[in-house]
């Protein structure tokens, strides 16, 4: 059975990944088990497009960063503890705090978010 008294410290760490962009996002959804990112809505798709969430499960937490399902080539340097973690195409889960996975996961979300907003809004 998991910690899952660590929940609520990873939710907020991970959380902390994707924050920032709501500067230039919407946030969709700010609770203690949920933090989901939406962009603008967009002409090409003619609906707001998905970025990232957080989100408490049972289990684990999990990270989605929609960016990697649409560019799958932003993978390709992840290191292969964080590919033990993905479930799918764009779901990472954690069930403890993994710092320097967290790190890379957030270098990773910038990629993601630049090439996001380069390829869908120019």
């Amino acid at each position: 059975m998991p910690a899952q008294t660590e929940f609520p410290i990873v939710f907020e760490s991970l959380k902390s990944i994707i924050k920032p962009y709501a500067k230039r996002l919407i946030a969709k959804s700010d609770t203690p088990e949920s933090y989901y990112l939406d962009a603008a809505y967009n002409e090409k798709w003619k609906k707001e497009l998905f970025f990232a969430s957080v989100q408490v499960k049972k289990n684990y937490v999990s990270f989605y960063l929609m960016p990697v399902y649409m560019y799958p080539n932003l993978l390709k340097n992840i290191s292969p503890e964080l590919k033990k973690h993905m479930q799918g195409k764009s779901c990472f889960n954690f069930k403890k705090m993994e710092k320097s996975l967290f790190e890379e996961l957030s270098q990773l979300t910038e990629q993601g978010f630049e090439r996001f907003m380069k390829e869908e809004y120019s």
